[in-house]
């Protein structure tokens, strides 16, 4: 074997809470490692797994995954109580490499994830590539202490408008895991189409699932494929959080069932970029039924904590009709044991499950409309999760390349995406109360997953930071730092053959 190229600075996106230099050579790889798992073998096994996909074709070694101590030169998963972070049991990690092996500490598999994650960083981005390297691998020696500032980080994907196939979501999946995000939202109906199978309800994807934007063919997720892209998510410590959006952009739902129109009559289909501005009638049974039967069934196919209810960009409805609607989809999401999140106007109504989650997708300068919506979620005991659509939002047009996307907030770069702080938004309302971020990327113009990974990638890597990494001194965060660590980063999804934008506010 020929020398390793020079091994660069220790550069990991998100940044991790604490990086030490040690003493010692680096670790390098040898054909008698193995990955060692101490702990549950059902909980470290898939993280293990994984680390052994990724190290076997580019080392060509066994790497056999085996239980029990570790010896030297082996890689070890240690998953115990007493192995994270003080205080940050739920997905805090350690990670020590030098020459004598590597050694990933973690109390969950969770946490086992983020420090394999990092791991991956921390190995040349040729490994990707899934090729035989011409060199060894070796990991600069280093210790890492680390954990998220907020348990909530996330990115959410508009199937609803287009639709993308179980493997494309999977694949998406994978990207998003290498950047620590752990939860995917799937919008899951709108106007445009139904995209999950409801038992008793067959037309909403016989019929509502047939079309998209442009009347291209729809398509959606049999009850079977749902459930294995949750499995498979979860593997890579990945919530899914499925939203089929009521009682507005309910046009797909009212083609197929013209019942749950008032006037007993089903409208064509919609297949225009704009809502249809359709709702379920406010006074049908069979709307509450409907109601009933999706979130009771997307509770059972998600096992997360969180159902998202939508509730946004209602017409039709009184403001008691829509409080009366919201109130009864959220205590029957609290009745199947979830926690209910919602759009912004699920505010309105004061009367919500203890707990419930408001989802803010108004600017980075807030109305009062919006903070009064936002202390209604925290004076019932719930907290925020923030999508400010100016510096969020993954749908809006690159300042550099309006090719796609949508501009109604303006342009958003990764220099925007960076520059903002969670607990800056709305005065007196600090960390604690805030479960964390998402960006959503809604997809009018968004219809292959090529462009999904366009517009995702790379400002979802400033979002992971703004999620994960320990919020700066003031509201400002240091771009000039970050950008190259991103690009960095961005190698590995040139190996892997993910698209992203190569926008011009990065060093490249």
């Amino acid at each position: 074997m020929i020398a390793a190229p020079p091994a660069p600075a220790i550069s990991v996106v998100p940044q991790p809470v604490e990086v030490i230099g040690v003493r010692g050579d680096a670790f390098r790889l040898d054909s008698d490692a193995r990955i060692m798992i101490d702990g549950d073998p059902r909980e470290a096994g898939p993280v293990a797994r994984q680390l052994a996909d990724l190290l076997r074709p580019s080392s060509g070694f066994e790497l056999p995954i085996v239980r029990g101590a570790a010896e030297p030169g082996d890689i070890a998963l240690v998953l115990a109580a007493d192995e994270a972070p003080d205080g940050h049991a739920a997905e805090g990690y350690r990670l020590r490499a030098d020459e004598s092996g590597v050694r990933i500490g973690a109390a969950t598999a969770a946490g086992l994830s983020n420090g394999m994650q990092s791991l991956r960083q921390l190995l040349p981005a040729a490994v990707e590539d899934g090729h035989l390297l011409s060199y060894p691998l070796e990991v600069v020696a280093v210790e890492i202490n680390d954990y998220p500032r907020f348990a909530y980080r996330s990115v959410m994907l508009d199937v609803a408008r287009h639709f993308f196939s179980v493997l494309e979501v999977e694949r998406f999946i994978d990207e998003i895991a290498m950047l620590k995000i752990n939860t995917l939202h799937l919008h899951l109906a709108n106007d445009q189409g139904w995209r999950i199978e409801i038992e008793g309800w067959p037309l909403l994807t016989e019929v509502g699932g047939l079309f998209e934007v442009d009347g291209n063919p729809g398509g959606f997720y049999t009850q079977q494929e749902f459930a294995g892209i949750v499995d498979y998510a979860a593997e890579r410590n990945v919530m899914i959080v499925p939203e089929a959006n009521m009682p507005g952009h309910t046009h797909a739902a009212l083609t197929a069932y013209p019942e749950l129109t008032c006037d007993g009559v089903a409208p064509g289909p919609h297949t225009l970029m704009a809502g249809g501005g359709s709702s379920l009638c406010p006074t049908s049974g069979e709307a509450e039924r409907l109601a009933e039967d999706v979130i009771r069934q997307l509770a059972a196919l998600a096992p997360g904590p969180y159902l998202h209810l939508g509730g946004d960009e209602v017409s039709g409805y009184t403001d008691d009709e829509y409080t009366y609607f919201m109130e009864l989809t959220s205590s029957i999401a609290a009745d199947e044991g979830k926690t209910a999140i919602g759009w912004q106007e699920l505010g309105a109504s004061d009367e919500l499950p203890i707990g419930t989650i408001g989802q803010y997708w108004g600017y980075t300068e807030p109305n009062e409309q919006g903070i009064e919506l936002m202390q209604s979620f925290l004076n019932q005991g719930g907290a925020i999760v923030l999508s400010p659509p100016d510096v969020a939002y993954l749908d809006q047009v690159y300042p550099d390349d309006d090719s796609l996307g949508l501009e109604w907030a303006g342009s958003n770069g990764v220099a925007d995406a960076y520059d903002w702080d969670p607990a800056s938004i709305f005065e007196g309302v600090g960390d604690d109360q805030v479960l964390g971020i998402e960006g959503p990327l809604w997809t009018e113009t968004i219809d292959t997953i090529e462009d999904v990974e366009f517009m995702a990638f790379p400002r979802l890597g400033a979002l992971a930071e703004i999620g994960w990494s320990p919020a700066p001194g003031g509201a400002h965060r240091d771009f000039d730092e970050f950008a190259p660590r991103l690009v960095t980063f961005l190698e590995r999804f040139e190996q892997l053959g993910v698209n992203f934008h190569r926008s011009s506010d990065l060093p490249w």
